[in-house]
């Protein structure tokens, strides 16, 4: 397979580039041919670890595949995540059993580690260099309250089988007040594993154009027909691997979108641990180390918040100032966030998007455990385009009826959405003129009566954008860290000249040019 000279990733405006990202080359895509004259097995849109996954699934047995990714492979979650591979989730199988029964339980913590074994399967069947090492997970209560979470959590863990024990000690000068021990865990490099898929697919004859956002799809007599700026591309069947399906659906109202925090750091000495480590706080954080280029640092994270609801470099600081607490911190080498969607009722969607045509796939709601749940996605995802039918069909159908306990929080959510709809359009006592923009900031501003995000670079440039986010109308707010306007809605991002960096959103957002 070709490689390119050219660097996959460059600091732009709208994205803090991973440790992952940074100076990792790119990989050079066959040239394709006849894509408007050819109908594809399957088209899938969306290039990370869900999308390539099935992708490479679906062509191995002979289908003819295509992805569509917006922008370069690895650009989204999959290139920002802080890669940990567990055989626990965010949803504890407790929460699971009280909402699914335990038989359901038992089947979601099936799937965990089915992911698990996916990803390892493909290292070692591909033979991917991607950093692949076991670990343990330790994780701590540091009081009362989070003692009851962690025996919760050890009692779901012993209900489905996956064994852990209490320990008296942690490998970080962190209080604590209990702590126990999951074995079988993992770690990688989340890029040069996508990578690995990436030529594995192309190897087998599959077809992948990057930068192509798909806008809107269509159906007619069973084939569905997507188009991008650039083309139309014709597939029996449609998967979309992007987290939140575009433009307005049923998803919308079903989950909601957060970001985490991750800085990697250095030490002045080499006292790095050598496990996944994590509290059990409000929000939470989680440690653990890479050798990145030569380099051992620290990846440390938390400070999660619904995207658009809180300021991103005050949450960074937060963050930094916590790690320098307990950590003999040198220098601070890389900080980025990532996107994830938390589910109503705790558990992913994957399955026929609901309300779409036969045939239209969705994957989605993975919590902070798409490494996993993105994996056995994309198995559960071609084993329906094969033949319709999966052992997690049922428990995890976007079509399924919400348990009870989660309709106080499916209610809550889309109160939200709603006040931000309405509410946010006289919430802006910014009175500021464009002129008080400082060079390289952003700000919600009112011209002459009407809303304007504004944006002033370092020379001076201003890029004034109707502020109304163009998948379902609320107001996007300014991130500072990563100078982007995000929705605070249904999570969507925009750079500062209004171009779509993620969905749900596919049209910019609109230039005010008077």
């Amino acid at each position: 397979m070709k490689e390119s000279n050219k660097i996959t990733f460059k600091k732009r405006d709208g994205q803090n580039l991973s440790s992952w990202q940074v100076g990792i080359p790119g990989i050079v895509n066959p040239v394709l041919s006849k894509i408007s004259e050819t109908i594809y097995d399957c088209l899938i849109i969306g290039g990370g670890i869900t999308g390539l996954t099935a992708a490479l699934l679906l062509q191995n047995t002979g289908k003819n595949v295509m992805v569509a990714e917006a922008n370069a492979v690895g650009f989204g979650t999959t290139g920002g995540t802080s890669d940990h591979i567990n055989n626990f989730a965010d949803t504890t199988y407790k929460e699971a059993e009280r909402a699914f029964g335990k038989e359901g339980a038992s089947l979601f913590a099936k799937a965990i580690i089915e992911g698990q074994d996916i990803i390892k399967g493909n290292i070692d069947n591909y033979k991917i260099d991607c950093d692949y090492e076991p670990k343990s997970a330790i994780v701590y209560a540091e009081d009362d309250e989070q003692v009851d979470q962690l025996t919760l959590l050890f009692a779901g863990l012993a209900m489905v089988g996956i064994p852990a024990r209490f320990i008296d000690e942690i490998p970080v000068e962190i209080p604590f007040k209990k702590a126990i021990n999951i074995e079988n865990q993992a770690q990688f490099h989340p890029l040069k594993y996508l990578q690995g898929l990436q030529r594995a697919f192309l190897a087998a004859g599959g077809n992948l154009l990057e930068n192509t956002r798909i806008y809107k799809v269509n159906t007619s007599d069973e084939i569905h027909i997507a188009e991008s700026s650039q083309m139309t591309i014709r597939a029996k069947n449609i998967i979309y691997a992007t987290h939140m399906p575009p433009n307005i659906n049923v998803m919308n109202l079903e989950k909601a979108p957060y970001r985490s925090y991750v800085l990697a750091v250095k030490f002045k000495n080499d006292s790095y641990p050598d496990d996944l480590i994590y509290d059990l706080g409000e929000p939470y954080h989680y440690f653990r180390s890479h050798t990145v280029d030569g380099e051992k640092l620290l990846l440390a994270g938390g400070k999660d918040h619904k995207t658009g609801h809180e300021d991103s470099d005050k949450q960074m600081g937060e963050l930094e100032k916590y790690i320098r607490k307990y950590f003999d911190v040198s220098s601070i080498k890389y900080k980025w966030s990532s996107l994830y969607y938390i589910p109503v009722d705790g558990l992913p969607y994957i399955g026929q998007l609901p309300l779409a045509a036969k045939g239209i796939y969705c994957a989605t709601g993975f919590n902070g455990n798409g490494m996993m749940l993105g994996s056995v996605a994309a198995k559960i995802l071609s084993e329906l385009v094969i033949s319709g039918t999966s052992i997690y069909k049922d428990l995890f159908d976007p079509c399924r009826v919400k348990p009870v306990d989660s309709f106080k929080e499916f209610v809550s959510e889309n109160a939200e959405v709603a006040y931000h709809l309405v509410a946010d359009r006289f919430g802006i006592h910014e009175t500021d003129i464009l002129t008080r923009i400082e060079p390289g900031t952003g700000k919600l501003v009112e011209v002459d009566g009407k809303k304007v995000a504004a944006y002033r670079d370092e020379k001076g440039k201003v890029y004034a954008l109707k502020p109304t986010c163009t998948h379902m109308g609320c107001i996007v707010n300014w991130n500072p860290e990563e100078k982007s306007w995000d929705c605070p809605c249904h999570g969507a991002r925009f750079a500062i000249d209004g171009k779509v960096l993620t969905g749900p959103a596919t049209i910019n957002l609109l230039e005010i040019t008077e």
